[in-house]
């Protein structure tokens, strides 16, 4: 079997042979699940960015964590097959590919485990790292009445793939991110080892994994934290033309306690203009809500700030709901005029991405390319960032959302593999952009690779969120002093580099991995 992958490998005219050995080869590693011939054209060769393609050599469907194990061993075994674990493809920048290696889909796990779980007078769910977070909700509500505490903005994503970067959505301020969510994992490591792991079992490997772009195993299991679920959202926007009340605002919702502030805070910056998808309509909530800019100060610059919040409650709260909002709204310095508002079913609150999703789709632009950009900076940094790239580099917006809010990094554990900026307040920035094929590709990404290359000519404290680097000293950078715990965890739990290849940290060369040790 290994030499027969050898010759795939190294054997141009192995191609045409490939769909007639892959029953052999599904049979040889005695796999539950199945396996197809990679394809340029195939789900494992492309992303949601669009920005790349390449042709894997197999992609596994695995039953559960035995048969992904079984993949791990057999990489193992060879001197350059690699193994890429696959989510919903929602990467940007071929971080799930492997080239020439075994992309493992992770969707075909996803009904493996859903367990709910009462243990000393808490909640949780034990579910699939396959499992999509919309799927988590909508089963937990409608089953148990209880739901995760932090979720990600966007819900067709797979639990394991969020909790390998971090997961992060208006809820993080008060919960933290994913990662901090997350009590136990079952992880198949490069080893081809399944492990159970958690903060006090095998706790290296769990807070590695928990942010660790995949370099150090493959989740196929976790266990989240979960609270009883609200019946209805008030879902507000409220509009700023200054910078510096927006963020004022912004930093005061987030560090109240629990019961005095809103229970979700985000934000987002948009055109002083009618464009329809980066200014002025982007903002109403409800549809028979037109955006009245005849509020805005003459003196207001290129762009706007939209701060939006949302207010859980129960039903048998309504009557006192008015009173609990307008006090919190009472204390902010929006533009007077600017406010839109619904209420919501809660799981209709957390899925609003993805019926825009519908939207976009129907309008053709959904499966298009997306040179998204994601980015942590800190709070000192962030009035220059939004001078120098929101109201300049930006000014006529990305034809998508510009997000900006504020969170907490007391409410991450440093314990994982996420590398954040300094301070107490840092931002999130995440540039969505939505471009069709063309030019206009390359000038979102040129642009893209102009404001980090900014970013770290000036000297701002940021991290690239979902980061995506081409060289060891890159990736030196962005890790700064954790480079060297991350280069050791990879010695631990994957010193051959099979793992998550497309990240382009470290290669499958044995003596890079030892050399790296060193730091």
């Amino acid at each position: 079997m290994i030499a027969y992958l050898g010759r795939i490998v190294h054997d141009n005219d192995a191609e045409s042979k490939l769909d007639d050995d892959v029953s052999s080869i599904s049979k040889s590693l005695d796999l539950q699940g199945s396996i197809e011939n990679g394809d340029v054209s195939s789900l494992a060769s492309k992303d949601f960015g669009g920005l790349y393609s390449v042709k894997p050599l197999f992609l596994i469907k695995p039953s559960g964590a035995e048969d992904i194990s079984r993949v791990v061993k057999l990489a193992s075994r060879t001197s350059n097959l690699t193994v890429a674990a696959r989510g919903n493809g929602h990467s940007i920048n071929g971080q799930a590919m492997a080239e020439g290696g075994l992309v493992i889909d992770m969707c075909s796990t996803e009904k493996n485990h859903f367990e709910f779980l009462p243990i000393n007078g808490s909640h949780y769910i034990d579910v699939s790292g396959g499992a999509l977070w919309e799927d988590v909700l909508t089963r937990c509500v409608s089953r148990y009445g209880y739901a995760p505490r932090s979720w990600t903005d966007y819900l067709s994503l797979t639990v394991g793939g969020t909790l390998s970067n971090a997961g992060v959505s208006g809820q993080a301020f008060r919960y933290g991110p994913q990662t901090s969510n997350v009590t136990e994992l079952e992880v198949v490591t490069g080893k081809g080892e399944i492990t159970v792991c958690s903060e006090t079992l095998n706790s290296e490997l769990f807070f590695g994994v928990l942010g660790g772009l995949g370099q150090f195993g493959i989740i196929t299991r976790a266990r989240i934290k979960l609270q009883q679920a609200p019946d209805m959202v008030r879902w507000i926007r409220v509009v700023y033309s200054e910078f510096e009340e927006f963020t004022r605002d912004a930093e005061f919702l987030v560090t109240q306690k629990e019961g005095e502030s809103f229970d979700y805070v985000e934000g987002f910056v948009f055109c002083n203009n009618d464009d329809p998808f980066n200014g002025w309509p982007s903002v109403p909530l409800d549809p028979g809500h037109e955006f009245n800019p005849t509020h805005i100060s003459q003196t207001a610059g290129s762009v706007l700030y939209c701060l939006e919040v949302a207010f859980h409650y129960r039903n048998s709260d309504h009557p006192t709901v008015d009173t609990a909002v307008n006090g919190l709204l009472g204390r902010l310095r929006f533009v007077e005029g600017l406010k839109s508002q619904v209420d919501v079913s809660y799981t209709k609150f957390l899925l609003r991405v993805n019926r825009a999703e519908e939207q976009v789709k129907a309008n053709g632009t959904w499966d298009g390319p997306h040179p998204w950009l994601n980015l942590f900076v800190s709070k000192s940094d962030v009035v220059n960032f939004d001078r120098t790239v929101f109201k300049t580099t930006l000014k006529d917006g990305v034809g998508g959302p510009m997000l900006i809010y504020p969170l907490l990094r007391s409410k991450w554990d440093d314990r994982t593999s996420v590398v954040l900026p300094e301070g107490e307040i840092f931002y999130i920035v995440a540039l969505l952009r939505f471009v069709p094929n063309g030019p206009s590709v390359e000038k979102s990404v040129a642009q893209n690779r102009e404001i980090v290359n900014w970013c770290i000519k000036v000297g701002l404290d940021f991290k690239l969120y979902l980061p995506h680097y081409q060289s060891k000293e890159d990736w030196e950078r962005h890790f700064g002093n954790r480079w060297s715990r991350f280069v050791e965890r990879k010695a631990s739990f994957d010193l051959m580099a099979i793992l998550a290849p497309g990240q382009n940290i470290f290669r499958r060369d044995p003596p890079n991995i030892i050399i790296s040790r060193e730091f």
